[in-house]
């Protein structure tokens, strides 16, 4: 299997390797349309001068000598056919019989322009004579041509080896440059990796030590924020089985063990009808725990509102205080409300929800002879909602814990209830784009204040 690091190395130098060739290709075409024909006219200039210049001197052979040594590959031929080479040699010195009569003629030879379309370096550098230009003078009364192209070698030897050594540096940096930023890329998702299996075998305690301000220290980042989290929600899961087991447990050994004694042939009809309205109360508790349950994944599971409808809050908060009178009456409670009229869009049955378990929160930690208060304001873009009670309080560490699944503060659990329904309520709200705060002051009341908005 092909490591990551390799494959970056892989895939730099292919890209690497098609630009220069795709660069190489350009300038090749460049040459040829370009450079080649400018090239020829040039060096056409140059041969025009030269034999301009050699009409007029004294002696012939002196003078091409000195063309020669000053840089210049020349080629004399007279009407005759005899020829002499000034300058460096030729490599190949092929050149028609055709071309020399046109040129003794009167005629130009554009053999560099013309010269056969192969690579610009082998083009450029190509040390024959075909590759020259040419070009007609009289001297003495006699017709000659000259052939001449510059010495390249003479006059780019040493450039030859500078670009050379540019290119071979140049190829040389660009492959460390690129093991380093490779190197420098990987080592970090190499990091990211290992913890990652970590972290599949259940050790959210890794955090990496990732330094860096690009997409892959934001990657880290994001990754350490990870990791909190799942510890934070693997905490909450163990609690969540911990404390479901324990709710659950406890009304099964009470009706189990009251079952064993209800097979007691010697109790009395009172006896037995205490015994059967405890395994009466544990089923409801069960029921309305896994009710409760039921709700939390339904909501788990939705996310967010599927659909929203007209709620008339008012109306539905009205109707359950009318639904827990006879437990006012019960427990000795006073309860008032002052309900301003109220519609919103949201979800009827979630809501409802959230008028409930408020309210029998407030009815379950109240004292006897208490009161609760029931208040709701119609703003202008929102629905302002407050239960207070006048019940046993909470202390400022309870209050931040109140919302968790399971957390009740009674902790002995003497006050019956599952520790689910103020859960339900926040993640409610939540969805509905509200919130829930809460004021309480132990052994002086609670105050629960949800915001709501109308759309």
């Amino acid at each position: 299997m092909k490591t990551l690091y390799s494959r970056f190395l892989i895939v730099t130098l292919l890209i690497i390797t098609g630009s220069t060739i795709i660069g190489f290709l350009f300038s090749n075409s460049y040459y040829h349309q370009k450079v080649k024909p400018e090239n020829d006219e040039k060096n056409m200039e140059i041969i025009t001068g030269i034999a301009s210049f050699a009409e007029n001197q004294d002696d012939l052979d002196s003078y091409l000598e000195q063309m020669g040594s000053a840089g210049y590959q020349l080629y004399l031929v007279d009407s005759s056919g005899e020829d002499k080479f000034y300058g460096g040699e030729f490599r190949d010195k092929e050149l028609p019989g055709t071309i020399v009569e046109q040129v003794l003629a009167g005629g130009d030879y554009h053999g560099m322009k013309n010269f056969p379309r192969e690579t610009f370096v082998s083009g450029f550098f190509a040390d024959e004579l075909r590759n020259t230009v040419g070009t007609s003078f009289d001297y003495n009364g006699e017709r000659y041509a000259l052939f001449m192209r510059p010495d390249i070698e003479l006059l780019f030897s040493e450039v030859h080896i500078l670009l050379g050594w540019i290119v071979v540096i140049m190829l040389v940096l660009t492959i460390v440059a690129v093991l380093i930023a490779a190197r420098m890329l990987v080592n970090p998702i190499r990091k990211l990796s290992n913890a990652t299996h970590k972290v599949v075998d259940e050790n959210f305690d890794v955090q990496l030590d990732i330094q860096r301000t690009d997409e892959i220290g934001h990657l880290a980042d994001r990754f350490n924020h990870m990791t909190r989290r799942l510890g934070e929600l693997d905490a909450m899961r163990k609690s969540f089985i911990s404390n479901v087991s324990h709710d659950i447990q406890s009304p099964l050994l009470n009706i189990q063990g009251y079952a064993r004694l209800l097979e007691n042939d010697t109790l009395t009809n009172e006896e037995k009808q205490d015994y059967i309205n405890v395994i009466k109360d544990e089923t409801e508790r069960m029921s309305m725990l896994s009710k409760q349950l039921l709700v939390l994944t339904s909501l788990d599971q939705k996310g967010k509102l599927e659909k929203k409808e007209a709620v008339d809050v008012t109306a539905q908060l009205k109707e359950t205080i009318h639904k827990y009178r006879w437990l006012f009456e019960e427990k000795d409670l006073f309860v008032t409300y002052d309900l301003e009229e109220a519609v919103l869009l949201g979800d009827e049955a979630m809501l409802y929800a959230v008028w409930e378990n408020l309210l029998t929160n407030a009815i379950k930690y109240n004292r006897p002879d208490g009161s609760i208060e029931i208040s709701l304001q119609n703003k202008a873009a929102e629905v302002a909602i407050e239960f207070r009670d006048s019940g046993i309080g909470m202390t400022p560490e309870e209050q931040e814990l109140i919302f968790e699944r399971f957390y009740r503060a009674d902790e002995a659990r003497t006050t019956e209830g599952t520790g689910l329904g103020l859960s339900i309520v926040n993640q409610v709200i939540d969805m509905h784009g509200g919130t829930i705060t809460v004021e309480s002051e132990q052994d002086a009341g609670t105050s629960f204040f949800v915001v709501l908005p109308k759309k």
